[in-house]
């Protein structure tokens, strides 16, 4: 052994002192680690977005070895590693890995941090122009909901509502949209605590007839009314659902109640492919308008 370290000893130093003659200076020493470690993460992330692709919901050593033109080896470790962390799991029986928990852990963060407000933008401009007709966004607010976009189109007649105004959620389409898809206790919940209010002659204030409302409403994925929150108007709204199938918004289109009738049917159609879009984005997998909404 006292041999073999000074061989080694010696090797070290001829090795500098030809490096010095040279005039080439050696790289300092933690580079070659860090390029290393820099590459084992890039791989690490490659073999992760790899699960991400159509149809691999499980995959093998051989498999991602051929596809990102690693050697098997490389990629046991970098398996090994992600199952360490929740990252992938093992099918002991079929030895194939898959997406693990933390995963799912760090896309339902991401989807928790989406903007409905900035996403649904450029929809309400999109509704606005093709419908001709006011398009809005209201989000919730425990027993209210407010409005908080709105995209008015360039006609002379238009309805225009006023932002961050709480109305209550038994009132108007936006609000019964939110209403209509909450979980049935917290209707339920609902229903028993706030008094149904009326904003107007026309808005619903018999428990029975909303629940029977409600009911319609989740069949055809969208919600209506005409008058109930201001008079002379008319609309149609659809809830954006998130990951866990909760409304986070509601678009809604309305114009006056008179020529906003011969609108409806349409405005309801294109308002139920924007929320679709939107709630694909919130992560909700429900086809729109489907009993599932």
């Amino acid at each position: 052994m006292p041999t073999d370290t000074t061989e080694t000893t010696a090797a070290t130093a001829t090795t500098t002192d030809s490096t010095a003659a040279s005039g080439t200076r050696a790289a300092p020493r933690g580079s070659a680690g860090g390029s290393q470690s820099a590459s084992t993460v890039e791989r690490s992330a490659d073999v992760l977005l790899l699960f991400a692709e159509p149809g691999a919901i499980t995959l093998g050593v051989t498999e991602i070895a051929d596809r990102l033109g690693l050697s098997k080896p490389t990629v046991h470790r970098i398996l090994t590693s992600l199952r360490l962390r929740g990252l992938v799991e093992l099918d002991e029986d079929t030895r194939r890995y898959a997406l693990g928990l933390s995963t799912m852990r760090l896309g339902l963060a991401y989807l928790d941090r989406i903007d409905v407000r900035r996403l649904a933008a450029p929809e309400l401009t999109r509704l606005s122009r093709l419908s001709d007709e006011t398009a809005t966004l209201s989000i919730r607010t425990g027993d209210s909901r407010v409005y908080v976009d709105q995209v008015t189109p360039s006609r002379e007649v238009i309805m225009a509502v006023r932002l961050g105004v709480p109305y209550p959620l038994h009132a108007g389409a936006s609000s019964k949209a939110f209403l209509a898809f909450l979980p049935d206790d917290e209707i339920t919940a609902y229903l028993d605590r706030a008094p149904l209010t009326r904003l107007t002659d026309a808005t619903p204030a018999d428990p029975a007839a909303l629940r029977k409302d409600i009911a319609a409403i989740r069949r055809r994925g969208y919600a209506r009314s005409s008058g109930e929150r201001q008079p002379g108007s008319s609309s149609v709204a659809a809830p954006v659902l998130d990951h866990h199938g909760h409304p986070v918004g509601v678009i809604s289109i309305s114009g006056p109640r008179e020529r906003f009738r011969k609108e409806a049917g349409r405005c309801a159609e294109a308002l139920l492919e924007t929320v679709g879009r939107l709630s694909a984005q919130m992560g909700y997998g429900a086809e729109p308008g489907s009993g599932g909404r």
